[in-house]
């Protein structure tokens, strides 16, 4: 009997199937793998709604980039992964470097599990002041793009829902495209602040933690939206599945009996419990700086003194 996993990976559903290397109709999966940095990069690409009915996921493409050592590796690892991030995103969006770009920070810089999006734009490289006040011709000598960004915070402190602050947002600055930088949740712990995701499908805030808003999409937005995500929590009854269901296994219990037994385990205890590391605030803030370098690199070349 099958037991439904926690995850805001692609990935990691279809990793979920028990046909692993069976193709799944509508579901295109080609992996990469980079041996001198230690890099996977996968692409899940839902072609139609039988694919995104078995994925339980929007038509669209997802790329994942896992780099295992990011967290035990020095400053220089950050840069090949800062690469294949900008590879992705040109991949999903073509040149950057000439649109005008809303880049939307979500989460709560309160609770450092969800502070991911915040951090991102406290090193983002925005332009669009600047473009307003000097002009095209600044622009193309600097070779800059015209960014804008915006840490929304989450409804609690605002009152609002995230998709009506963009919705203001949208109509007084009117970007071309919108990126959304946002923490989810994995079922793997070895996953957490270790892997990116990449989709063109958007991404609804809050996911990560089981309380999803309003989803921040084209078609709720009218314009293009890129989702970056990294998970930083793990659904505490994923944790207790896994391990309790791999040593049933061992002692002859049948597929069954283990659902059961899990299921009772779980109950309401586990409901909307999560778990992070004990270095979140260290692993949030490294790899916050990491998406952060790709996206300038995307947008604009550093001014020169």
């Amino acid at each position: 009997m099958e037991r439904k996993i926690r995850t805001d990976l692609a990935l990691e559903v279809r990793e979920s199937f028990p046909e692993d290397d069976v193709e799944i109709k509508g579901v295109i999966l080609t992996e990469h793998y980079d041996k001198k940095y230690k890099i996977r990069i996968s692409k899940v690409n839902i072609k139609d709604e039988a694919g995104a009915r078995a994925m339980e996921k929007s038509i669209g493409t997802y790329i994942t980039i896992e780099a295992p050592e990011l967290n035990n590796s020095s400053e220089d690892y950050h840069k090949p992964i800062s690469d294949y991030i900008v590879k992705s995103l040109e991949e999903l969006t073509g040149d950057l470097s000439n649109d005008e770009i809303l880049v939307v920070g979500l989460g709560n810089r309160e609770v450092t599990p969800d502070a991911l999006g915040p951090q991102v734009i406290d090193n983002l490289f925005v332009t669009r002041h600047l473009i307003r006040e000097y002009g095209r011709e600044f622009k193309e000598r600097n070779h800059l793009g015209n960014v804008s960004a915006i840490s929304p915070g989450v409804m609690a402190q605002t009152g609002m829902e995230t998709l009506e602050i963009i919705k203001g947002v949208i109509k007084e600055t009117n970007p071309k495209l919108i990126i959304v930088i946002d923490a989810l949740a994995s079922r793997s712990i070895n996953r957490l602040s270790t892997t990116v995701q990449i989709s063109d499908t958007g991404i609804s805030p809050g996911s990560g933690v089981g309380n999803n808003r309003k989803a921040l999409n084209e078609e709720n937005l009218g314009v293009k939206v890129i989702a970056i995500g990294v998970p930083t929590v793990v659904d505490a009854a994923t944790i207790v599945a896994d391990t309790l269901g791999r040593y049933m296994e061992t002692t002859g219990f049948n597929e069954e009996e283990i659902f059961d037994f899990i299921s009772e385990v779980n109950g309401k205890q586990m409901n909307n419990m999560f778990v992070t590391p004990k270095n979140i605030d260290e692993m949030v803030k490294r790899i916050s700086y990491t998406i952060s370098e790709a996206l300038n690199s995307c947008f604009s070349a550093p001014l020169q003194a």
